[in-house]
């Protein structure tokens, strides 16, 4: 083994070890030595992926196995590693963040009876995520993805004291074990036909079996390359949360926010774009498959965007912003844009993580408090989270010269270029959803941090309809306590919680600027690979004159006047006429009802999943488990056995002669037999 080979090890290892020593040893080490060991186990995989990324951009590529687990046959289930441009980015974007996240946790959870564990688990994700992006083959894809998806459940659910927070972990994983089980035939299909699960040797046989067929119904042939990708890409749809197994992911609020930054920003919902990128050569001989990632991703940017528009928990906003950037992910990904959706997801792991862990400094501030009707005025007391907060929503809206600017006005461009079906329903719908992004990513910002300072005056309409609310559903502010907040003014976060803010928010700025080389220079080589008739990226390479050129070209583009259009009208609701948003919302009740409710999705799920699942087991259990088997089966047999034994006593009668008469009987019925016979 080289050293370069034991310097891949020691990338997801450093952060596996840390895990380990906090999660069993925590008790006896204390909390400064678990944070200690796993933040510097992270310092460790940051600089050996850097290290690795380096070597990588030298023209160092590296596909291996690492341990061989079992051979079957000819067919060989390994641990390896496949270490090329895509991976190696994707080792850089989650090591950072999730690095400040380590940073960042030891002031919010500062106070947290389950520190040690929290480290633990936080450590144990970004490994499992590392496994995935480095792996070489499905069957280590397949650990890392359901790792992922572990320990997410304990996260979401580190408040086990709150029925809410075990609704919502459960939640989760249910819903990504819908979306699992098709990744999983997925998979088994590749073995099944390709005889191996490893990456190089199914992408050089795809082209061999791009005409076979399968026939899912008799008599009716597809296309197997469309139903391995479709049913891979039902995975996505549970990791990456779209439309419809999207519902677990705002739920996942219920986690502290140091996770909700790690599972949105870097690690689990990048997961399934990751995986289409590394798939794109079997994606790509399957417009069917491209088409619909299109439209799944479409329907998740928009409708879930206009979600966003009317929540007011703080973190739930930024969520379904989440949901929409991943769908604009998505849209690229079937638009053949595959290094646009890398690069979007690349930018996105910077700002997103900046307006959750900026949320999270918000809610330390507030006392606990998540409502925005509750907030208000806060830019004069947290200057530093205000101004990093600002940026991360300039960059969510898409506006220049920040991340998310470039990513988004690519994939934008990208799908109008394009030309599989679909296309033009997704560009409309990401045109669209450009407004709606700017106007919910500023309405949080003037909503929170300006206008009246609403925490101060209980009387308010805005706090007064937070509590009625609060109180119709049972609870009051999730047990925080309002009168606390009133009493003491908010203040900025300590430098352990601002310093990772700061850190995440100057590649929120310039992390775009990298467009040129990441998009255009052959940056990601043979790690993507695109069919020559999908020429969309081509198109825009053509077009593009630099940072500043492209810059300039927004000016006179939709997208750059849409996004500054809902800036513009955020601020006229919240900032000018803050009482237009009351009135608004009961002139459109029946719409905002709709949003309010996630479109019902949640309610159908609970009736038709949840309750048809409840129905089917009381159905077993009174007809199948009472009715057949302890009635029929159980007691039915007793009953038989006492029957024939209270028939069977009165033979017992304790006279000879009954005895006598018996035998003679038998012998009587044994000679007639042996007559007939």
């Amino acid at each position: 083994m080289t050293e370069m080979q034991k310097l891949y090890l020691l990338v997801p290892l450093a952060p596996l070890f840390g895990a380990i020593i906090a999660g069993l040893f925590g008790w006896a080490i204390g909390r400064r030595a678990s944070h200690t060991i796993t933040i510097l186990g992270m310092v460790v995989c940051l600089v050996a992926s850097i290290v690795v990324f380096q070597d990588v951009m030298a023209g160092n590529i590296f596909n291996g196995p690492v341990y061989t687990w079992l051979a079957s046959g000819s067919i060989r289930f390994e641990i390896g590693f496949l270490i090329d441009p895509l991976s190696a980015t994707m080792m850089i974007v989650v090591s950072f963040v999730s690095l400040m996240v380590h940073i960042y946790t030891i002031g919010y959870m500062a106070d947290d009876p389950g520190y040690q564990r929290f480290f633990s688990y936080i450590s144990l994700f970004t490994f499992s995520m590392l496994m995935l992006v480095m792996s070489n083959n499905f069957l280590q894809l397949f650990f890392g993805w359901e790792a992922v998806g572990l320990v997410s459940y304990l996260l979401i659910g580190f408040w086990y004291t709150r029925p809410t927070a075990i609704y919502a972990n459960m939640k989760a994983f249910l819903v990504n074990r819908v979306g699992d089980f098709g990744f999983l035939l997925g998979i088994a299909l590749v073995l099944m036909y390709f005889g191996t699960l490893d990456y190089a040797a199914v992408f050089a046989g795809a082209e061999r079996l791009s005409g076979n067929t399968i026939e899912l119904f008799p008599g009716v042939p597809w296309s197997l390359m469309t139903v391995i990708c479709i049913l891979l890409f039902i995975g996505a749809m549970g990791k990456s949360a779209q439309f419809p197994l999207h519902v677990w992911l705002p739920d996942s609020m219920e986690g502290p926010t140091p996770i909700s930054a790690l599972i949105h920003a870097a690690t689990m919902v990048t997961a399934g774009i990751f995986m289409v990128a590394r798939m794109s050569p079997l994606f790509e001989l399957s417009e069917t498959a491209l088409s619909f990632v299109l439209v799944i991703g479409a329907i998740t940017a928009f409708f879930m965007a206009l979600i966003a528009t009317v929540q007011y928990d703080i973190k739930r906003v930024v969520a379904y912003s989440t949901l929409s950037q991943l769908g604009y992910m998505t849209m690229a990904l079937g638009a053949s844009a595959y290094s646009a959706a890398i690069f979007h997801l690349f930018t996105h792991a910077f700002f997103k993580a900046v307006l959750f862990l900026g949320a999270g400094s918000v809610i330390i501030a507030m006392h606990h408090q998540q409502d925005m009707r509750k907030m208000g005025g806060l830019a004069k007391y947290m200057p530093i989270t205000y101004m990093t907060m600002l940026i991360g929503a300039l960059a969510n809206a898409g506006l220049p010269p920040f991340a998310g600017f470039f990513s988004k006005e690519t994939i934008v461009e990208a799908l109008h270029h394009a030309t599989v079906p679909g296309a033009g329903f997704a560009y409309a719908l990401a045109v669209a959803g450009v407004f709606v992004g700017g106007f919910y990513s500023f309405r949080l910002v003037f909503y929170a941090f300006h206008g009246k300072e609403r925490f101060a005056d209980p009387h308010h309409p805005d706090v007064k309809a937070a509590d009625a609310e609060a109180a119709a559903a049972g609870h009051d502010d999730h047990g925080h306590d309002d009168h606390h907040a009133e009493a003491h003014k908010p203040h900025e976060s300590p430098a352990v919680v601002w310093v990772p803010l700061v850190l995440l928010a100057i590649p929120s700025i310039c992390a775009g600027w990298l467009i040129g080389s990441f998009l255009y220079g052959n940056y990601f080589g043979s790690s993507i690979m695109v069919h020559p008739s999908h020429t969309a990226m081509a198109t825009l390479a053509q077009g593009f004159h630099g940072v500043i050129g492209m810059m300039t070209h927004a000016l006179s583009t939709l997208p750059f006047w849409l996004a500054i259009a809902g800036a513009a009208t955020a601020w006229f609701l919240y900032i000018v006429r803050p009482e237009l948003p009351a009135k608004l919302r009961r002139q459109w009740g029946f719409v905002v009802t709709i949003l309010m409710e996630k479109y019902g999705l949640d309610r159908f799920n609970d009736w038709f999943f949840a309750g048809g699942a409840r129905a089917l087991g009381m159905g077993l259990w009174k007809g199948g488990d009472v009715a057949v088997i302890d009635n029929v089966m159980v007691n039915g047999s007793a009953r038989v056995v006492g029957w024939f034994a209270s028939v069977i006593r009165h033979v017992q009668s304790g006279y000879i002669y009954h005895y006598a008469f018996a035998m003679i009987i038998g012998i009587l019925l044994l000679l007639t037999l042996a007559y007939i016979r």
